[in-house]
């Protein structure tokens, strides 16, 4: 099959990229990627994209403070792209981590006899390392299927869906056909891990940071119906490549007889706890993207 001569070179770049930080030791390849990152950033386009969600989503800060997170937004995702060859290197403990380690919080969550067995939903968004979090819940021995956005690029998803392997069980784009692994991997038993916090244009309007943001309904949907045990995941990155895991206790949630508002309002619990991770470390989000309406 052919492919645009964009996609072919936006493949070679990434492979480029990722050869040259796969050649470093972790903890420079971080670091180079917090240089790139910071050229990033002095990109007009991309530089104003973030302050314009920024200003929007925290407008009681000064126009400097930020500032000084949109900087420190691009360095992170340039960490992030960096630590991408060394995720089957870091190491897990439970004690303070250093570089290279992720405290893992709350691990009991993780293991496989928790809920005799059953299957849960682990939620978080696009924070600090997000790659991480499937790595170290696989870890602890639970079956784990993760859903994605796939890239636009077909290359490079067809690429990134092989470095996967091994990882997790699988791995599902999100969209129809998903939704038939989705239901197969919970009547196994087995869990699935979602990023929640993107905008989906068909979902429903749930308040984030003060503001209507449409949210992808899916969780609280399969959680309501099949009464299953929903697991917020928070990932921060506490110096350099060193990061902490918190895994927290199940969402309460009450079931009605008003579908739609259950829905609703578990998913409102979803969005809040997002943005008291996100408030916490604003660093460390996805700013880039476009949560909410133009």
């Amino acid at each position: 099959m052919k492919h645009p001569v964009r996609y072919r070179l936006e493949y070679y770049l990434v492979r480029l990229l990722w050869a040259i930080f796969a050649a470093l030791p972790l903890s420079a390849a971080s670091g180079l990627g917090a240089v790139v990152g910071s050229a990033l950033a002095r990109v007009p386009p991309l530089r104003a994209r973030v302050a314009r969600n920024l200003a929007r989503a925290l407008p009681e800060l000064s126009g400097q403070e930020r500032a000084v997170i949109n900087k420190g937004v691009w360095k992170n995702l340039g960490r992030t792209m960096a630590e991408q060859p060394h995720l089957k290197n870091f190491t897990v403990t439970e004690s303070s981590p250093g570089a290279g380690q992720i405290q893992v919080i709350g691990g009991e969550y993780l293991q496989p006899d928790y809920d005799q067995g059953h299957a849960v939903i682990l939620f978080s968004g696009h924070l600090a390392n997000w790659e991480l979090m499937p790595m170290v819940i696989s870890r602890y021995g639970r079956p784990l299927h993760a859903i994605y956005r796939a890239p636009n690029n077909p290359l490079i998803d067809k690429w990134l869906y092989r470095l996967r392997d091994g990882v997790v069980v699988s791995a599902l784009a999100k969209g129809r056909s998903a939704a038939r692994g989705i239901l197969s991997a919970l009547k196994q038993g087995h869990s699935i891990a979602m990023l929640v916090d993107q905008k989906m244009n068909d979902g429903i309007p749930v308040d984030f940071f003060g503001q209507t943001a449409m949210t992808a309904p899916a969780l609280a949907q399969l959680a309501l119906r099949q009464d299953i045990k929903v697991l917020p995941v928070n990932c921060e990155r506490i110096g350099g490549a060193t990061f902490r895991i918190t895994v927290l206790e199940p969402l309460t949630y009450s079931k009605t007889d008003n579908h739609q508002d259950d829905v609703a309002k578990l998913m409102a619990q979803v969005n809040d706890m997002l943005e008291g991770w996100i408030r916490a470390r604003p660093e460390q989000w996805l700013w880039p993207h476009n949560r909410w309406p133009k």
